[in-house]
């Protein structure tokens, strides 16, 4: 099972695109605090697609608390 769960602030306005076959995709990123060190934070960035992307970008801002719930996915460059 890969599901993660993240609350947390957003960090800038969430940004809203378009693919080429115009699917749209939703980028922010969420400030996590740490569980026992509230002086930590962890700055993960998430993506969102298609209905939930439009419905992020259009109630969501930056500070504003956002609850996530997805699967992680770590990319290697």
């Amino acid at each position: 099972m890969n599901k993660i769960i993240l609350k947390g602030r957003l960090t800038a306005n969430p940004e809203l695109k378009t693919t080429t076959t115009d699917i749209t995709v939703c980028d922010f990123s969420v400030a996590v605090n740490r569980r026992f060190n509230k002086e930590q934070t962890d700055f993960i960035n998430c993506q969102a697609w298609r209905q939930t992307a439009e419905f992020i970008s259009k109630y969501f801002k930056k500070g504003q608390e956002i609850l996530v719930v997805g699967e992680l996915h770590i990319d290697k460059w």
